[in-house]
């Protein structure tokens, strides 16, 4: 095992629309306290708080920088996207104003992880490998045949994780079963560990103008105390693309590590409901309401008592002067309402 510290980068990225109506443009979904009490990205930054991990880099456009400092303090290092361009950018400005052999590891600012010494584990497991130039992400074990999310097959194992035999994209409701059924599967919950220089040797191979565009961003940004500002001009000129498309899957070295850590990416409001903590019945409820002969029901409401009657599987959000009422199975469409597109 390596004795530097493991740099956590923590991208802040998106308007979590399917969160809606609690989760808006103006207070998105990392800085909202949707599971405890800390918001997801207080909780994300509690996890990666102490040994064995160094000083956070935050990753997130000028828009979210004042809910950033507001919930880390004014020290906290960030990069200022000048617009958005997914992950594999994101976490290649990162890369670059690391010294190449730092180990970075890249945690989503949204996500809920109930166990975080399983965390912590996977995380060192992860840099023992990154340090050894492996490109590493987090297997999540599945426990559901769930087709929201891409899977990564499992292959040989490796000293402290298992080679990726391929990646598969999200698959459809039969082959998710299968996949469940025969094991040897995980989920990509969009957690990864790379030594710094070795990332960008990856970007450089397979995405050179990409490579070339950030190191231009880097070289002519500028630093306001603790936050940079990489070049608008280069960084706008890049072409958009995930670190799964850009990196992951071309990687000649490409490994896993299968973590099991109550993980959920708290996507929707069914997988919110999932993660909190119900009732005998399944029923989870914040504020002034009052379920009866109900089961699996989601009730979160900031005022108004809301009361349900003989209901299965349903959630009941009210956030102000917005209501919303979905089954669980309709939560995956919410982010398509006019309330939540045009907020």
């Amino acid at each position: 095992m390596h004795d530097n510290p493991i740099i956590p980068v923590v991208l802040c990225g998106g308007s979590g629309t399917r969160l809606w109506p609690r989760s808006r443009k103006a207070m998105p979904k990392p800085f909202l306290p949707l599971v405890g009490e800390r918001t997801l990205f207080e909780a994300t930054l509690d996890r990666v708080g102490g040994h064995p991990f160094g000083q956070p880099i935050i990753v997130a456009g000028a828009a979210h920088v004042p809910a950033i400092v507001a919930q880390a303090g004014k020290n906290v290092q960030i990069v200022v996207e000048p617009s958005a361009k997914n992950t594999a950018p994101a976490i290649a400005l990162a890369a670059g104003l690391l010294p190449a052999d730092a180990i970075m590891l890249v945690c989503p600012s949204d996500h809920h992880i109930a166990d975080s010494a399983a965390f912590a584990a996977a995380a060192v497991a992860a840099a023992g490998l990154a340090v050894d130039d492996w490109m590493v992400a987090f297997g999540i074990a599945p426990n559901r045949p769930e087709t929201g999310f891409g899977y990564i097959r499992i292959g040989e194992p490796l000293a402290e994780g298992y080679r990726i035999d391929r990646f598969v994209e999200k698959p459809d409701r039969s082959l998710a079963e299968r996949f469940l059924t025969e094991g040897g599967y995980a989920w990509n919950g969009g957690i990864f560990a790379f030594r710094a220089g070795a990332f960008l040797d990856e970007l450089r191979t397979h995405r050179p103008e990409m490579a070339a565009l950030i190191l231009r961003a880097v070289d002519e940004g500028m630093r306001d105390g603790a936050h940079f500002h990489p070049g608008a001009d280069a960084f706008g000129a890049i072409a958009g693309e995930s670190v799964d498309y850009a990196v992951m899957e071309n990687a000649a070295r490409a490994a896993v590590v299968p973590v099991d850590m109550g993980w959920s990416d708290v996507g929707n409001w069914e997988a919110l409901r999932d993660a909190r903590t119900g009732d005998s019945n399944g029923n989870r409820v914040r504020g002034r309401a009052d379920v009866l002969d109900c089961r699996n029901v989601l009730i979160d409401t900031d005022g108004p008592r809301v009361s349900v009657v003989g209901l299965d599987d349903v959630i009941v959000v009210v956030d102000g002067d917005e209501i919303l009422v979905t089954s669980a199975h309709g939560a995956q469409l919410v982010g398509k309402l006019p309330g939540a597109a045009n907020q």
